[in-house]
Protein backbone atom coordinates (compact mmCIF):
# COMPACT_ATOMS: atom_id res chain seq x y z
CA UNK A 1 0.00 0.00 0.00
CA UNK A 2 1.38 3.39 -1.01
CA UNK A 3 1.19 5.77 1.52
CA UNK A 4 0.18 9.30 1.41
CA UNK A 5 2.40 12.13 2.97
CA UNK A 6 -0.58 14.00 4.55
CA UNK A 7 1.43 15.66 7.21
CA UNK A 8 3.78 16.65 4.74
CA UNK A 9 1.00 19.45 4.08
CA UNK A 10 0.26 20.04 7.55
CA UNK A 11 1.73 23.35 7.04
CA UNK A 12 -0.08 24.78 4.10
CA UNK A 13 -3.98 23.03 5.23
CA UNK A 14 -3.49 25.42 8.61
CA UNK A 15 -2.69 28.17 6.51
CA UNK A 16 -5.95 27.68 4.54
CA UNK A 17 -8.06 27.38 7.43
CA UNK A 18 -6.37 29.95 9.26
CA UNK A 19 -7.20 32.18 6.44
CA UNK A 20 -11.02 30.50 6.12
CA UNK A 21 -11.46 31.39 9.92
CA UNK A 22 -10.47 34.62 9.66
CA UNK A 23 -12.68 35.45 6.84
CA UNK A 24 -15.58 33.87 8.86
CA UNK A 25 -15.45 35.74 11.15
CA UNK A 26 -14.27 38.90 10.22
CA UNK A 27 -17.56 38.51 7.78
CA UNK A 28 -19.71 37.35 10.79
CA UNK A 29 -18.71 40.63 12.91
CA UNK A 30 -19.13 42.51 9.73
CA UNK A 31 -22.05 41.53 7.63
CA UNK A 32 -23.64 39.35 10.28
CA UNK A 33 -26.56 36.93 9.40
CA UNK A 34 -29.74 36.85 7.48
CA UNK A 35 -31.46 35.94 10.08
CA UNK A 36 -34.48 33.87 9.18
CA UNK A 37 -38.36 34.44 10.47
CA UNK A 38 -37.59 32.02 13.27
CA UNK A 39 -35.04 33.94 14.48
CA UNK A 40 -35.87 37.92 14.09
CA UNK A 41 -39.89 37.42 14.37
CA UNK A 42 -42.56 38.28 11.75
CA UNK A 43 -45.10 36.91 9.97
CA UNK A 44 -45.45 33.63 7.29
CA UNK A 45 -47.78 33.53 4.78
CA UNK A 46 -48.37 30.73 2.20
CA UNK A 47 -50.71 31.95 -0.96
CA UNK A 48 -51.98 29.42 -3.71
CA UNK A 49 -52.74 30.97 -6.69
CA UNK A 50 -54.93 29.72 -9.63
CA UNK A 51 -52.49 30.83 -12.25
CA UNK A 52 -48.79 30.18 -12.60
CA UNK A 53 -47.37 33.45 -9.98
CA UNK A 54 -44.72 36.11 -11.18
CA UNK A 55 -43.34 36.69 -7.86
CA UNK A 56 -41.56 40.05 -9.45
CA UNK A 57 -45.26 41.55 -9.85
CA UNK A 58 -46.23 40.02 -6.56
CA UNK A 59 -43.48 41.57 -4.88
CA UNK A 60 -44.65 44.81 -6.36
CA UNK A 61 -48.26 44.19 -5.43
CA UNK A 62 -47.09 43.96 -2.15
CA UNK A 63 -44.88 47.09 -1.76
CA UNK A 64 -47.63 49.38 -3.29
CA UNK A 65 -50.16 47.52 -0.94
CA UNK A 66 -48.24 48.47 1.84
CA UNK A 67 -45.67 45.70 2.82
CA UNK A 68 -42.51 46.57 1.86
CA UNK A 69 -39.52 44.19 2.40
CA UNK A 70 -41.79 41.41 1.79
CA UNK A 71 -39.56 38.58 0.97
CA UNK A 72 -41.19 36.33 -1.81
CA UNK A 73 -40.01 32.95 -2.94
CA UNK A 74 -41.60 30.35 -5.05
CA UNK A 75 -42.80 26.96 -2.38
CA UNK A 76 -43.11 23.61 -4.08
CA UNK A 77 -45.20 24.89 -7.74
CA UNK A 78 -45.27 27.74 -9.63
CA UNK A 79 -48.38 28.30 -8.24
CA UNK A 80 -47.60 28.31 -4.46
CA UNK A 81 -45.80 31.34 -2.92
CA UNK A 82 -44.58 31.64 0.32
CA UNK A 83 -44.36 35.50 1.84
CA UNK A 84 -41.74 36.77 4.50
CA UNK A 85 -43.03 39.48 6.17
CA UNK A 86 -40.41 41.52 9.28
CA UNK A 87 -41.37 42.29 12.61
CA UNK A 88 -43.90 45.33 12.74
CA UNK A 89 -47.45 43.33 11.01
CA UNK A 90 -49.85 41.87 13.18
CA UNK A 91 -51.32 37.85 13.42
CA UNK A 92 -53.99 39.21 11.15
CA UNK A 93 -51.48 40.29 8.85
CA UNK A 94 -52.38 37.20 6.06
CA UNK A 95 -55.71 38.32 5.70
CA UNK A 96 -54.77 41.52 4.35
CA UNK A 97 -51.54 40.00 2.27
CA UNK A 98 -54.82 37.61 0.84
CA UNK A 99 -57.07 41.46 0.31
CA UNK A 100 -53.95 42.77 -1.49
CA UNK A 101 -53.11 39.96 -3.57
CA UNK A 102 -56.72 38.73 -5.02
CA UNK A 103 -57.23 42.78 -5.48
CA UNK A 104 -54.42 42.56 -8.19
CA UNK A 105 -55.20 38.99 -9.12
CA UNK A 106 -59.01 39.68 -9.89
CA UNK A 107 -59.50 36.76 -7.34
CA UNK A 108 -57.95 33.59 -8.10
CA UNK A 109 -55.81 33.51 -4.59
CA UNK A 110 -56.48 31.09 -1.47
CA UNK A 111 -54.94 31.70 1.63
CA UNK A 112 -53.29 28.35 2.69
CA UNK A 113 -51.45 28.79 6.09
CA UNK A 114 -50.34 32.16 8.17
CA UNK A 115 -47.67 31.14 10.99
CA UNK A 116 -46.51 34.42 13.21
CA UNK A 117 -43.54 34.48 15.20
CA UNK A 118 -42.82 37.04 18.02
CA UNK A 119 -39.48 38.78 18.58
CA UNK A 120 -39.01 37.37 21.98
CA UNK A 121 -39.93 33.59 20.47
CA UNK A 122 -36.93 34.73 17.89
CA UNK A 123 -34.28 35.64 20.86
CA UNK A 124 -34.96 32.49 22.81
CA UNK A 125 -34.34 30.36 19.22
CA UNK A 126 -31.44 32.18 18.81
CA UNK A 127 -30.60 31.65 22.20
CA UNK A 128 -31.24 28.01 22.53
CA UNK A 129 -29.39 27.13 19.52
CA UNK A 130 -25.87 28.69 20.65
CA UNK A 131 -26.40 26.81 23.43
CA UNK A 132 -27.62 23.81 21.88
CA UNK A 133 -24.31 23.80 19.93
CA UNK A 134 -22.11 24.55 23.12
CA UNK A 135 -23.45 21.65 25.01
CA UNK A 136 -22.71 19.44 21.65
CA UNK A 137 -19.24 20.09 21.65
CA UNK A 138 -19.31 20.00 25.66
CA UNK A 139 -20.47 16.19 25.46
CA UNK A 140 -18.39 15.41 22.67
CA UNK A 141 -15.00 16.56 24.45
CA UNK A 142 -16.19 14.27 27.76
CA UNK A 143 -16.70 11.50 25.26
CA UNK A 144 -13.80 11.57 23.19
CA UNK A 145 -11.61 11.92 26.37
CA UNK A 146 -13.26 9.07 28.18
CA UNK A 147 -12.44 7.23 24.82
CA UNK A 148 -9.22 8.03 23.58
CA UNK A 149 -7.28 10.61 25.60
CA UNK A 150 -7.58 14.28 26.17
CA UNK A 151 -5.15 15.43 23.30
CA UNK A 152 -7.75 13.57 21.02
CA UNK A 153 -10.70 15.45 22.12
CA UNK A 154 -9.50 18.67 22.21
CA UNK A 155 -8.14 18.36 18.62
CA UNK A 156 -11.64 17.22 17.66
CA UNK A 157 -13.14 19.93 19.36
CA UNK A 158 -10.89 22.37 17.58
CA UNK A 159 -11.64 20.56 14.27
CA UNK A 160 -15.40 20.72 14.93
CA UNK A 161 -15.26 24.44 15.53
CA UNK A 162 -13.25 24.91 12.21
CA UNK A 163 -16.02 22.90 10.71
CA UNK A 164 -18.97 25.10 12.34
CA UNK A 165 -17.72 28.28 12.37
CA UNK A 166 -16.68 28.20 7.82
CA UNK A 167 -19.85 26.79 7.27
CA UNK A 168 -21.85 29.58 9.68
CA UNK A 169 -19.20 31.97 7.92
CA UNK A 170 -19.97 31.08 4.43
CA UNK A 171 -23.80 31.91 5.03
CA UNK A 172 -22.41 35.03 6.49
CA UNK A 173 -20.72 35.98 3.02
CA UNK A 174 -23.55 34.78 0.84
CA UNK A 175 -26.51 36.35 2.30
CA UNK A 176 -28.52 32.87 2.42
CA UNK A 177 -31.05 33.08 5.05
CA UNK A 178 -30.40 31.50 8.61
CA UNK A 179 -33.25 29.85 9.58
CA UNK A 180 -34.09 26.62 11.68
CA UNK A 181 -33.77 24.54 9.08
CA UNK A 182 -29.67 25.55 8.71
CA UNK A 183 -28.91 25.53 12.19
CA UNK A 184 -30.60 21.72 12.10
CA UNK A 185 -27.72 21.31 9.33
CA UNK A 186 -25.26 22.93 11.25
CA UNK A 187 -25.90 20.25 14.48
CA UNK A 188 -26.17 17.58 11.81
CA UNK A 189 -22.53 18.59 10.67
CA UNK A 190 -21.19 18.25 14.02
CA UNK A 191 -22.22 14.47 14.40
CA UNK A 192 -21.02 13.77 10.56
CA UNK A 193 -17.48 15.34 11.14
CA UNK A 194 -17.69 13.75 14.46
CA UNK A 195 -18.17 10.42 13.14
CA UNK A 196 -15.38 11.01 10.32
CA UNK A 197 -12.91 11.93 13.26
CA UNK A 198 -13.89 8.83 15.52
CA UNK A 199 -12.78 6.64 12.40
CA UNK A 200 -9.74 8.67 11.61
CA UNK A 201 -8.41 8.27 15.45
CA UNK A 202 -9.58 4.42 15.98
CA UNK A 203 -7.22 3.29 13.46
CA UNK A 204 -4.26 5.98 14.58
CA UNK A 205 -4.69 4.51 17.95
CA UNK A 206 -4.68 0.96 16.77
CA UNK A 207 -1.68 1.53 14.62
CA UNK A 208 -0.14 3.43 17.10
CA UNK A 209 0.09 0.57 19.31
CA UNK A 210 0.91 -2.20 16.73
CA UNK A 211 3.59 -0.34 14.58
CA UNK A 212 6.80 -0.01 16.02
CA UNK A 213 10.20 1.92 14.78
CA UNK A 214 7.57 5.01 13.10
CA UNK A 215 7.41 8.85 13.78
CA UNK A 216 4.10 10.04 15.31
CA UNK A 217 3.95 11.55 11.43
CA UNK A 218 4.19 8.22 9.84
CA UNK A 219 1.97 6.44 11.85
CA UNK A 220 -0.78 9.14 11.08
CA UNK A 221 -0.02 9.56 7.33
CA UNK A 222 -0.59 5.26 7.65
CA UNK A 223 -3.68 5.67 9.17
CA UNK A 224 -5.29 8.47 7.09
CA UNK A 225 -4.48 6.50 4.09
CA UNK A 226 -5.95 3.39 5.07
CA UNK A 227 -9.47 4.65 5.83
CA UNK A 228 -9.52 7.54 3.08
CA UNK A 229 -11.27 5.11 0.82
CA UNK A 230 -14.38 4.86 3.14
CA UNK A 231 -13.82 8.82 3.97
CA UNK A 232 -14.52 9.12 0.55
CA UNK A 233 -16.62 7.20 -0.47
CA UNK A 234 -19.40 8.18 1.93
CA UNK A 235 -18.74 11.85 1.36
CA UNK A 236 -18.88 11.73 -1.79
CA UNK A 237 -22.67 9.81 -2.32
CA UNK A 238 -23.62 12.15 0.58
CA UNK A 239 -22.87 14.51 -1.81
CA UNK A 240 -24.56 13.37 -4.35
CA UNK A 241 -27.81 13.20 -2.43
CA UNK A 242 -27.50 16.87 -0.90
CA UNK A 243 -26.81 18.19 -4.69
CA UNK A 244 -30.17 16.43 -5.32
CA UNK A 245 -31.55 18.00 -2.40
CA UNK A 246 -30.30 21.55 -3.54
CA UNK A 247 -31.66 21.83 -6.89
CA UNK A 248 -35.09 19.65 -6.82
CA UNK A 249 -36.00 20.20 -3.29
CA UNK A 250 -37.51 23.51 -3.64
CA UNK A 251 -36.81 26.99 -1.57
CA UNK A 252 -37.95 25.38 2.29
CA UNK A 253 -35.06 23.21 2.02
CA UNK A 254 -32.84 24.36 0.05
CA UNK A 255 -30.74 26.30 3.20
CA UNK A 256 -30.74 22.80 4.80
CA UNK A 257 -29.09 20.62 1.88
CA UNK A 258 -26.48 24.29 1.07
CA UNK A 259 -24.85 23.66 4.82
CA UNK A 260 -24.90 20.16 5.18
CA UNK A 261 -23.27 20.20 1.63
CA UNK A 262 -20.43 22.86 2.79
CA UNK A 263 -20.62 21.38 5.82
CA UNK A 264 -19.44 17.82 4.85
CA UNK A 265 -16.98 18.78 2.25
CA UNK A 266 -15.54 21.15 5.32
CA UNK A 267 -15.95 18.29 7.40
CA UNK A 268 -13.94 15.68 5.29
CA UNK A 269 -10.94 18.35 5.01
CA UNK A 270 -10.87 18.87 8.81
CA UNK A 271 -11.27 14.49 9.68
CA UNK A 272 -8.05 14.42 6.78
CA UNK A 273 -5.86 17.51 7.80
CA UNK A 274 -7.07 19.41 10.85
CA UNK A 275 -8.16 17.02 13.69
CA UNK A 276 -4.58 14.95 12.82
CA UNK A 277 -2.64 17.66 11.82
CA UNK A 278 -3.67 19.35 15.93
CA UNK A 279 -3.06 16.07 16.99
CA UNK A 280 0.44 15.96 15.84
CA UNK A 281 0.85 19.49 17.09
CA UNK A 282 -0.20 18.80 20.37
CA UNK A 283 2.28 16.00 21.05
CA UNK A 284 0.77 12.51 20.54
CA UNK A 285 3.15 9.76 21.51
CA UNK A 286 2.60 5.94 21.61
CA UNK A 287 2.69 6.77 25.52
CA UNK A 288 -0.60 8.74 25.75
CA UNK A 289 -2.29 5.28 23.84
CA UNK A 290 -0.54 2.84 25.93
CA UNK A 291 -2.89 -0.03 27.59
CA UNK A 292 -2.84 0.83 31.53
CA UNK A 293 -0.65 -2.38 33.17
CA UNK A 294 -2.45 -4.20 35.63
CA UNK A 295 -0.99 -4.24 38.87
CA UNK A 296 0.60 -7.54 39.82
CA UNK A 297 0.51 -8.80 35.73
CA UNK A 298 4.45 -9.65 35.47
CA UNK A 299 4.07 -11.96 38.72
CA UNK A 300 1.27 -13.87 37.20
CA UNK A 301 2.68 -13.90 34.62
CA UNK A 302 5.91 -15.49 36.16
CA UNK A 303 3.69 -17.61 38.33
CA UNK A 304 4.16 -21.71 38.34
Amino acid sequence: MQVIDFMGWRKLALAVSAVLLLVSVASFFGRQLAWGLDFTGGTLVEVHFAESANLAAVRGTLEQGGFPGATVVAFGTDRDVLIRLPQGHSQLAGETVLSVLRDAADGGVELRRTEFVGPQVGDELREQGGLAMLLALGLITLYIAFRFQLKFAVSAVIALVHDIVITIGFFSLTGLEFDLTVLAAVLAVIGYSLNDTIVVYDRIRENFRKLRGLTPAEVINRSITETLGRTLVTSLTTVLVLISLAIFGGDMIFGFAVALLVGITVGTYSSIYMASNILLMLGVTKEDLMLPVREGADQDGLAP
